[in-house]
């Protein structure tokens, strides 16, 4: 899932992309109302999450602008104004959901989830990934080869999707490096490699015949087994 998080507050803000990161989703973080509106009409996203109390623009009439712009990602308000009123204008701009603070990540979560799932018949052909014989189910977030289902922690689950939605195109350590680790910088470990390790032990070495391929000096690509 890739989720836009549009806080000011520093420490919720890691907290929530700490929590995302570590269930292997990505997520774009901005700070103020007019940046998020920015992101929000130029980028992709299958959820959004909005604190009411936003500088330059506040989570009101940013996603009154959103909706107004044909914006239709499910959005979910994240704040500290919890009064009924407060929760019914959130609704009425355009609001899917409602959560106060303090909050517990594992209920994000689970709202961020349904609805994910709600908005699929909208986005029908971005539910199932399918290379050759492997399919992977976004929204179930389950990974099946040959009808037998590989069981996946959340980075290899990431790791996996972005090979897959690249099929025959070969990704650098670089751009795994940003895309499922979020990282910008060369951290100096063997991390994609461990990873990349693990997944062809549950994907390839199971069933015989290699899907992940190394481009020596180059990178990795994923394709139909041959």
């Amino acid at each position: 899932m890739k989720v836009l998080l549009i806080e000011d507050d520093a420490s919720s803000a890691a907290y929530v992309c700490a929590g995302l990161r570590e269930e292997g989703h990505e997520v774009d973080h901005v700070s103020s109302g007019a940046l998020g509106l920015e992101l929000a009409l130029t980028r992709s996203y299958d959820t959004a999450v909005i604190d009411r109390m936003l500088p330059d623009l506040d989570g009101l009439s940013l996603l009154k602008a959103m909706r107004a712009a044909g914006q239709r990602v499910p959005a979910i308000f994240l704040t500290a104004l919890g009064g009924v009123d407060d929760r019914v204008e959130g609704l009425e701009a355009g609001g899917d959901d409602y959560l106060l603070k303090p909050f517990a990540f594992s209920e994000l979560m689970a709202r961020l989830n349904a609805l994910a799932r709600r908005a699929v018949p909208e986005r029908r052909e971005e539910v199932v990934l399918t290379v050759g014989d492997l399919q992977m189910n976004l929204v179930a977030r389950t990974v099946s080869r040959a009808g037998r289902s590989i069981d996946l922690q959340p980075r290899e689950f990431r790791l996996l999707e972005v090979l897959m939605r690249n099929r025959g195109r070969v990704l650098t350590r670089t751009m795994l490096l940003e895309r499922v680790w979020q990282f910008h910088f060369d951290p100096k470990t063997n991390v994609v490699e461990t990873h990349v390790s693990r997944l062809r032990g549950k994907v390839d070495r199971p069933f015989g015949r290699e899907m992940i391929r190394t481009v020596r000096g180059s990178g990795y690509l994923l394709d139909a087994a041959a």
